[in-house]
């Protein structure tokens, strides 16, 4: 039986050995702050380093420090890619947004496998994701094969192996499902994909810099991700891209700008894309909010993935044991999977006034967030959140409910 006091929350927090980090974020001490895997805290670093670029390097070296902003999106790639995702250097690159992104790659996996015209996705994949594919299916009279994933326990890789055969040109999933945390396993998932001939590409937007993600390993094609969630990137941070290595020169994105074209300066009349990653850029990066970027990758590298997922297990299991013990008899019920091997880094709670809760908590300065149907999502994210933050939040729900505090808010 797990101990329901604070001050075993407190023992939790004297023994995480990630607990220094914290103090490298901007905190208030007064929100208890469980939404990190919408949006991640804001470095201490952040500030000063873009104070840097600004009066130093836009405002005193103008238009010479492109010498140095030129090779920033593949640097910070890097970052990311050999320090947070598992990949090789020169397989990820910072770059426009996740949607704008998958689409890109989408579009060039799709011309890589001409006469199969069906994509495999599941139901329960982010919305963007869908909206993409739909829009892909009409301008290509594709097949969308659309897998059913259970909202709560996730993807059976079973149902998925039956729907994927020689029609099929790419499977985009997601690796962290974002309603319910719900991991899938990659390396099994791609191997499904490979055995028939096709592409996978990959939503990495809740797994980046919260479970470790093994592209190379897997011997994953392509891959998204955003940077704003557990890379504490900043609101609209730009989002980056994988592609294997092996690929690289046989894939053609369909957006030809000029940050992709080989001699980029020599002003060509006809499109020649570099051979590396830069080919899967468009136009002219975002400087300032790709050292913002950095700050964040940096701090989330040097904790090291595998301290972030011991973490992020132990604080989500935490978290759905008070859950049992003190929200389950005023109507909760967890929404995610039980087996910390098979979630992410959050946690959803399902209420039939989920919505209403989430408002009340928001009044009492707990920070979650509600997706439908029904869901009280909370993500406390393994690099600054405390184990007294779980309890807290958790506790704060319980009295708001019993007290009947959350229906005040209309449905």
């Amino acid at each position: 039986m797990t101990d329901l006091t604070r001050a075993y929350a407190e023992t939790l927090d004297a023994a995480d050995p990630l607990a220094a980090f914290r103090d490298r974020f901007v905190l208030d001490p007064t929100v208890t702050y469980l939404d990190g895997n919408s949006l991640g805290r804001l470095p201490a670093s952040t500030a000063e380093r873009l104070r840097r670029a600004v009066e130093e390097e836009w405002g005193a070296g103008l238009i010479r420090s492109w010498a140095d902003w030129m090779s920033l999106s593949a640097e910070v790639g890097d970052l990311i890619g050999t320090g947070i995702l598992g990949a090789r250097p020169g397989e990820v690159i910072v770059s426009d947004s996740t949607t704008v992104n998958l689409y890109k790659l989408a579009a060039a996996a799709l011309d890589a496998r001409p006469g199969r015209r069906v994509v495999v996705i599941d139901d329960d994949n982010f919305p963007t994701d869908l909206y993409v594919f739909q829009g892909l299916a009409a301008q290509r009279g594709l097949e969308l094969r659309i897998v059913h994933t259970d909202l709560d326990a996730g993807l059976d890789p079973g149902a998925l192996r039956a729907a994927v055969d020689t029609d099929v040109a790419l499977v985009s999933l997601s690796h962290v499902a974002y309603r319910s945390g719900a991991l899938v396993d990659m390396a099994a998932i791609t191997r499904i994909a490979h055995d028939a001939g096709a592409l996978t590409l990959w939503d990495l937007s809740h797994a980046a810099g919260s479970v470790p993600v093994p592209l190379s390993a897997a011997g994953a094609d392509l891959a998204v991700g955003c940077t704003y969630k557990y890379l504490n990137g900043g609101p609209g941070a730009p989002a980056f891209l994988y592609v294997r290595s092996e690929l690289q020169a046989a894939l053609r994105q369909p957006i030809w700008g000029w940050f992709g074209q080989a001699d980029q300066f020599t002003m060509g009349a006809r499109y020649d894309p570099v051979p590396g990653i830069e080919r899967f850029t468009v136009g002219t990066p975002s400087v300032l909010a790709t050292y913002a970027v950095a700050e964040g990758a940096r701090i989330v590298a040097e904790a090291g993935i595998g301290r972030l997922r011991a973490k992020g297990m132990a604080l989500t299991s935490y978290l759905i044991e008070l859950a049992d013990a003190v929200l389950a008899p005023l109507g909760f019920s967890v929404a995610s999977p039980r087996d910390a091997e098979r979630r992410g880094a959050h946690v959803s709670l399902h209420h039939p006034a989920a919505w209403q809760v989430c408002q009340a908590l928001l009044h009492r300065n707990v920070v979650p967030d509600f997706r439908t149907p029904d869901r009280l999502r909370l993500g406390p994210a393994p690099l600054y959140t405390r184990f007294t933050e779980v309890w807290e939040g958790v506790d704060r729900m319980r009295a708001i409910v019993a007290a009947g505090e959350h229906e005040r808010y209309p449905a």
